[in-house]
């Protein structure tokens, strides 16, 4: 059902915590499921230079954030903006149809900490 990967990211997820110093922080749910995100994003230089995430929710909901979070990490803005669910999904070797929602809470996570971290700055508007 799940691949090797997905196995691994959930029994061993990356990037598990808080941030104190973080320069955005951002919670998203999925009201289907009951799935929350709660992601911190540390920038400097319009680089993601630290990411932590807290998650309640099922198995691929921790996988798809622990890989989001390495993708993530050391990234430009305009990098990290163009990834997609379908990015998180492949990097851990695809998801079962009916988890496919995890992939696009982590996501939304991310552009939203990224879009609300950019507004915050003046580099977009309001």
């Amino acid at each position: 059902m799940y691949s090797d990967l997905v196995m691994e990211h959930f029994r061993n997820p990356r990037n598990v915590g808080e941030l104190d110093d973080a320069d955005v922080v951002v919670q998203v749910g999925d009201p289907t499921c009951g799935d929350v995100l709660l992601l911190f994003l540390k920038i400097n230089n319009d680089v993601v230079t630290n990411v932590k995430f807290r998650i309640l929710g099922c198995g691929a909901a921790i996988a798809t954030s622990s890989i989001a979070s390495e993708l993530a990490l050391g990234k430009s803005l305009d990098e990290v903006l163009k990834l997609t669910d379908q990015d998180i999904a492949a990097a851990l070797g695809g998801l079962p149809e009916e988890k496919e929602h995890c992939s696009v809470l982590a996501v939304t996570a991310l552009h939203t900490g990224i879009m609300r971290y950019l507004a915050a700055s003046g580099k977009i508007g309001q």
